[in-house]
């Protein structure tokens, strides 16, 4: 593939993919979990905070791995291919789809807030859209890519315009009677962790930046600063964002309301203005939902370019005319929309961050084992307050799992059999190369 992305696109892509429906209805759930209007706001820089210590952390090994693949290939190159394939093959029919199709929802629960889409079905609507970003996919990577860049900026006014009016709101001020965060047991400690697990959807997707190495300026370089910079920014916008929604109104209707980011800006703006943001964050959904099947379609793409896959040149060939992984994209598309007809939007995040959390734990130890491995190996990027960073994404990351595991066990359940069922498919990819060789 040809590189025709720079500094901004692989930013606009980190950002982009991260910036979606989670930063304007995560806000729902976690009210629902935290029932604390201090808590709400105070869960996401901690999950900020835990993702740019991941984010530094894999800043590294992109730096040295600067190939296709990204996070699997990190993980080949540190504990060999049947771990790295059981990971792709979870980003392939868990990750990937449960984004497209979760956001694909969000998208089309959205729309059905204007008057005039109120009978308009949910799953149709989503059908469409997640349609529409295929067509533009299909087209080529220059043009998703550009859809990145529009999109991002697009995206951004929303925040920036309900942050900068919620700073200067001269109503009253809904924070100044609410209780101060407290946890009275270890069931609301576990409802943090549920909240911090809500929230992680929102700040989820950069990891996959590394899928368009092959297609990055200077990917070395250029990775590093997309991840650690795109992660930084994203932390402040979500906070004050959601500063914002809690700051401008009631708690009792920010409490469990879908409608938290429309209701604020209709009380920032008025109902003209509200409607303008809405339009904002359809767009913001939209680009969320480009970047994924931009990211996604690479990895099947690659899987089968190295025979990792059945049907191993289906899911490796390019289109001739755009060059670009068609073959994995529709499969993608295939999978998030039986995901979109079966599943809703809590609990396909949920799953999805539940499953990539759990290879996350071994991608930050794999930079402690690469550097006592390798300690001579070329890296372009080096880690600050080495070995902070990745010790603090590891316990962050196990915090995550092991509150998951206690009270969701049956969603984790499924998400770790969908990811285990990758391993016969390994075997008989084995066994069928072998016997070519």
């Amino acid at each position: 593939m040809k590189r025709q992305l720079n500094f901004f696109a692989a930013l606009a892509t980190v950002m982009g993919t991260m910036i979606g429906g989670g930063a304007f209805f995560k806000i729902a759930n976690v009210s629902a979990l935290t029932h604390n209007a201090w808590l709400s706001i105070l869960v996401w820089p901690l999950a900020g905070f835990i993702t740019l210590m991941a984010g530094l952390s894999i800043a590294e090994l992109a730096s040295v791995f600067p190939e296709d693949g990204g996070p699997v290939r990190y993980l080949q190159e540190i504990y060999g291919s049947k771990v790295s394939f059981l990971f792709g093959w979870s980003l392939i029919i868990v990750y990937y789809p449960a984004n497209i199709a979760a956001l694909s929802i969000v998208f089309a629960t959205q729309l059905k807030e204007i008057p005039s889409c109120q009978n308009l079905s949910t799953t149709v609507i989503a059908l469409i859209v997640m349609l529409t970003v295929l067509l533009i996919n299909w087209i080529g990577s220059k043009l998703s890519g550009q859809v990145q860049k529009i999109t991002l900026v697009i995206k951004l006014l929303p925040i920036i315009a309900i942050i900068g009016f919620a700073l200067f709101y001269r109503g009253p001020n809904q924070l100044a009677s609410a209780p101060a965060p407290h946890f009275n047991s270890a069931s609301s400690a576990m409802a943090f962790g549920q909240a911090l697990l809500a929230v992680l959807f929102a700040y989820d997707g950069w990891l996959s930046i590394g899928n368009l190495a092959s297609e990055i300026k200077n990917p070395a370089k250029t990775l590093a600063k997309a991840i650690i910079w795109g992660l930084l920014g994203v932390t402040i916008f979500y906070t004050m964002l959601n500063w914002s929604y809690v700051r401008v109104i009631p708690w009792n209707k920010v409490f469990g309301n879908q409608s938290t980011a429309i209701l604020t800006a209709q009380k920032l703006f008025g109902q003209l203005g509200g409607t303008v943001i809405a339009a904002g964050i359809l767009v913001s959904v939209f680009g969320a939902i480009n970047g994924h099947l931009l990211l996604g379609s690479r990895m099947p793409y690659v899987l089968g370019k190295e025979k990792r896959l059945p049907a191993a040149n289906f899911f490796g060939k390019l289109n001739v005319k755009t060059i670009v992984p068609t073959n994995s994209m529709l499969f993608e598309c295939g999978i998030a929309t039986i995901m979109i007809f079966s599943g809703t939007f809590d609990s396909l995040t949920n799953m999805l961050v539940y499953v990539s959390w759990i290879f996350s734990i071994l991608l930050f130890t794999g930079v402690l084992i690469l550097r006592q491995r390798q300690p001579e190996l070329e890296r372009p990027y080096h880690i600050p307050w080495y070995p902070l960073p990745p010790i603090l994404a590891i316990f962050g990351a196990l915090f995550i799992v092991i509150t998951t595991t206690l009270t969701q066990p049956l969603l984790c359940l499924i998400g770790i059999l969908l990811t285990l069922s990758g391993w016969p498919v390994y075997l008989y990819v084995q066994k069928k190369n072998s016997l070519h060789e």
